[in-house]
């Protein structure tokens, strides 16, 4: 016998914290890389400005005219002497770990004469002697020499803590020592080490990981909270309901309203449920007890198609006060209550959602997978996610309780009002149309993803479309091309585009009635057998 494995369930709440878990890793990455290196820089600034300060304060130490002087003294005159320790009382005061003045060979940089060398007495180090020759560190350091020499530079710094180093990790500031007439005629350097940057740098990023690790605990227990209580307990038991309406046909004990009581989108599905199955209940009963009131049975039917035209946006103008754009959208069913919706709303004043889709099937079931699908993206995508992350959810959302299989095509876009950017995403939908300004509609063929419904698990993958003032946005259910004739020709796409194109200045209301007079005009006497959905969004921008 085959052995059977039941397929792990991962909620929403789970999948919705792991999402804001590495969102927020990433963020802290980010956040810690910048303040790494920003603090790693205006500390290194700090310490090459103290280098350089203090080698301009040995300068005077020296008199720059008789550098041939010092470096014939052998190290042992009066004068010399007299020099030397003062860099070497400078060299403890000031922290630095070396000071020393050196002359290069001048035919190719490759080898440097010590004149002066003096060492923080606390460093542990060893000084150079008097004349000491050593070659070249690198070629960082003869470049650098030679445009001291050549009066290409005035000033020249070092950071030397990758590789290998012969003292810890430190910064050396190099500046010339020029005679009355202007000649170069040695290099003075201060060395100094970066223990202290280092420990103050790690420091600062510790305690910036552990201020971000405390906001991200804190996050993920608000945010597990929030949607546990606020949206999966409510959905699954709308999901629930609907479910147990659709096997058992008869009222529950508890009306779903009181048990839901969200006063959003939610709630208002809720009761919306509710009324639709007393009135379904009561359509049955009176069909049962008195089938020839035929006229009764078209008044529950009319009261369900209200029900459900008063879940979508039927106000127009939706947004009077918005100048920046127009829209418009129609939805004819087939039958009394159907299966197509369409949803727009503002996710916030600079974001507008809209929304076209396709449940599988017709009539009630199909009206109340509608509605449930209707609120669940509503309500993703007044969260803030992306249309990806709003269709992955809502995939989610639906197969977890989609015992009758049924299946719903989503195109969603979001449009950045202010830029006119759009992000879109397709579960597929029908292919949206679009017009940019001085042009044609045509259809756009973005890339599909699988239905709603189809498949837990799945992940789905948005775009960008850039639009301008003046372009227009044609969305539709594919009632539209697959409307047909009584000679079983369908109305297709190319007809739908030129109904589009007879007036391409028209308003999104214009539109849509230029289209469906190009549908009934072809279709005729033939019934209408899907319903027959469209919205136009024209952008007109800030």
């Amino acid at each position: 016998m085959m052995k059977t494995t039941k397929k792990r369930h991962i909620g929403i709440v789970f999948k919705s914290v792991f999402g804001i878990i590495l969102l927020l890793t990433v963020f802290s990455l980010i956040v810690s890389t910048i303040g790494y290196n920003g603090f790693t820089e205006a500390l290194l600034k700090q310490y090459s400005d103290d280098a350089f300060h203090t080698a301009d304060i040995a300068v005077t130490c020296l008199d720059t005219d008789k550098m041939d002087a010092y470096a014939q003294s052998g190290g042992e005159t009066k004068e010399y002497l007299e020099a030397w320790n003062k860099m070497q009382s400078l060299c403890n005061s000031s922290g630095v770990t070396f000071i020393y003045v050196i002359r290069p060979d001048l035919t190719d940089y490759g080898h440097i004469t010590f004149l002066f060398s003096t060492i923080n007495e606390n460093s542990g180090y060893t000084r150079y002697k008097f004349g000491y020759v050593r070659e070249t560190t690198n070629d960082e350091y003869r470049e650098k020499y030679r445009k001291l020499y050549e009066g290409k530079s005035e000033r020249e710094l070092e950071v030397r803590d990758k590789g290998y180093i012969e003292t810890a990790p430190h910064i050396t500031a190099m500046i010339p020592l020029k005679d009355d007439f202007g000649k170069t005629t040695a290099i003075l350097c201060v060395q100094r080490q970066m223990e202290n940057l280092v420990s103050v740098r790690n420091t600062y990023i510790n305690k910036v990981l552990a201020v971000l690790i405390t906001v991200a605990v804190l996050v993920v227990i608000v945010q597990s909270f929030y949607l546990h209580t606020v949206l999966l307990k409510p959905v699954k038991k709308v999901m629930k309901e609907a479910d147990r309406f659709a096997k058992k046909n008869s009222l529950p004990e508890l009306r779903l309203a009181d048990s839901v009581k969200n006063k959003d989108e939610i709630g208002v599905l809720a009761a919306s449920i509710d009324n639709m199955e007393e009135k379904i209940i009561k359509y049955v009963d009176d069909l049962t007890k008195i089938t020839a009131e035929k006229e009764r049975i078209s008044t529950e039917l009319s009261l369900a198609e209200k029900i459900q035209s008063s879940m979508l946006p039927n106000k127009f103008p939706a947004f009077p006060e918005r100048s920046e754009f127009d829209i418009f959208a129609s939805m004819t069913p087939a039958k009394e209550v159907g299966g197509d919706f369409y949803d727009f709303f503002l996710a916030d004043n600079d974001h507008l959602c809209l929304v076209a889709a396709d449940v599988s099937g017709k009539g009630v079931p199909a009206a109340l997978f509608m509605m449930a699908t209707k609120i669940i993206i509503s309500n993703y995508a007044k969260m803030g996610k992306t249309p990806s992350d709003i269709l992955t959810a809502a995939n989610s959302a639906i197969c977890a309780n989609n015992h009758e299989d049924m299946f719903v095509t989503v195109w969603l876009g979001i449009l950045e009002i202010s830029t006119g950017k759009l992000t879109a995403a397709n579960a597929g939908h029908e292919f949206p149309v679009l017009m940019q300004p001085n042009e044609k509609f045509t259809l756009f063929k973005d890339k599909h993803g699988l239905v709603l419904g189809g498949m837990d698990g799945l992940k789905y993958k948005q775009y960008d479309i850039q639009l301008a003032p003046g372009s227009k946005l044609f969305l539709y259910t594919d009632g539209v091309p697959e409307a047909t004739n009584i000679d079983n020709q369908l109305f297709g796409t190319d007809r739908m585009i030129t109904a589009l194109n007879q007036d391409t200045s028209a308003s999104p209301e214009q539109l849509l009635k230029n289209v469906k007079n190009a549908v009934d005009s072809f279709v005729k006497d033939a019934e209408q057998f899907d319903d027959l959905t469209m919205l136009c969004l024209e952008y007109k921008g800030v």
